[in-house]
């Protein structure tokens, strides 16, 4: 199993943006930012506009809740989710819409994909209610992120979980020099029985992974624990072809706000969510399903994007440094025009206006 030096580890953070930015030029651009920025979202939306979407979750959401109906254009739903899958769709020209965490725009930036975030979600009480703890394996002694020094740790280049990792050291005072760095694939429940099978001594894991390692593993001596750094940022990311025409920006405009209203929804209905979603939809089981909602915590949709994008400027420079790319300005992967419609939305469905 590949093992990173830094030199290693540039290469493989970096060969995943080349493989993709082979592939940049198939990418339809939009509008310059300051057109963006200038043009007008047109008030209503013709039912006639398509919009193809991927956000498997929310699609779940909207149907449970019927708030789908309200849908004011024609959706073709895509079960696609994640950056990867994504940029592919993007690249493709045949994905208008998807949810994906910090990373993806990043990364889309650095090899010629032109995108943009339109929406924001994050959770109220993040550092309480991580999306990742790390992972410990049976006899690692880790108890907190000074432990990390030597240690052998789970990376999956190009990941929310990578980036995660980095943002754990960085705030460790360590770097990649002072841990050993495993390349694994985030997917699936490889990072559980990584650390169950004693490949790695660390490894973030998330959902109900992090539930059935401590059931497997736990009696054995496997722990886990919080990172103690907000993991929580969601997106709502388009190809910026898609908001440069009127009509699909304000057909996003209107799904923004279903899509909120859609998370609410399954946040005050956790019964019917667990049974819909969690058992009927991923397969799980009611006992997981009610961890996964305990374990969530609540949404909330900032009307200002001032500390995303702070957020997202600190990612940025951090991953620059370990990719030896350029820096740049976050504020280039917002559409502010957005801003405040999921905020707007649920402030109205609760009858407290704009």
């Amino acid at each position: 199993m590949p093992r990173f030096g830094p030199i290693a580890l540039a290469a493989a953070l970096v060969a995943p943006l080349l493989l993709a930015g082979c592939a940049s030029d198939d990418a339809e651009g939009g509008a310059s930012d300051e057109e963006l920025a200038a043009a007008e979202i047109p008030a209503t939306v013709d039912p006639e506009t398509t919009l193809t979407i991927g956000t498997p979750e929310a699609q779940v959401a909207l149907e449970l809740s019927g708030l789908i109906d309200e849908i004011p254009f024609t959706v073709e739903w895509a079960n696609i989710s994640g950056g990867p899958q994504c940029s592919e769709a993007f690249r493709a020209n045949a994905l208008d819409v998807c949810s994906a965490a910090e990373i993806p725009s990043i990364h889309a930036h650095w090899t010629g994909l032109d995108t943009k975030l339109v929406a924001t979600q994050f959770r109220q009480d993040p550092v309480e209610h991580p999306i990742y703890q790390l992972g410990v394996a049976p006899g690692a002694d880790v108890d907190s992120l000074e432990d990390l020094r030597g240690k052998r740790i789970a990376f999956s280049p190009g990941q929310a979980q990578g980036a995660l990792v980095l943002r754990v050291l960085d705030a460790a005072g360590l770097t990649t020099e002072d841990v050993e760095l495993v390349e694994i694939p985030s997917t699936g429940d490889v990072y559980p029985t990584a650390l169950g099978n004693g490949e790695v001594d660390v490894a973030p894991l998330g959902g109900v992974n992090i539930r059935r390692y401590l059931e497997q593993y736990g009696p054995d001596g496997g722990t886990t624990f919080h990172h103690g750094l907000r993991d929580d940022p969601t997106h709502l990311w388009v190809p910026t072809s898609a908001v440069s025409d009127p009509q699909k920006a304000a057909a996003i405009r209107e799904f923004i706000g279903l899509w909120a209203r859609a998370l609410t929804w399954a946040d005050e209905h956790p019964e019917e969510w667990i049974q819909g979603y969690y058992v009927e939809d991923q397969g799980l089981s009611t006992e997981d399903g009610e961890y996964l909602v305990e374990q969530n915590g609540h949404p909330e949709f900032p009307a200002d994007w001032s500390g995303a994008i702070e957020r997202q400027q600190q990612t940025i420079e951090l991953l620059a440094a370990e990719l030896d790319r350029e820096s740049f300005d976050a504020g280039t992967l917002f559409d502010r025009r957005y801003e405040t419609v999921a905020a707007d939305a649920i402030a109205d469905a609760e009858g407290g206006g704009s």
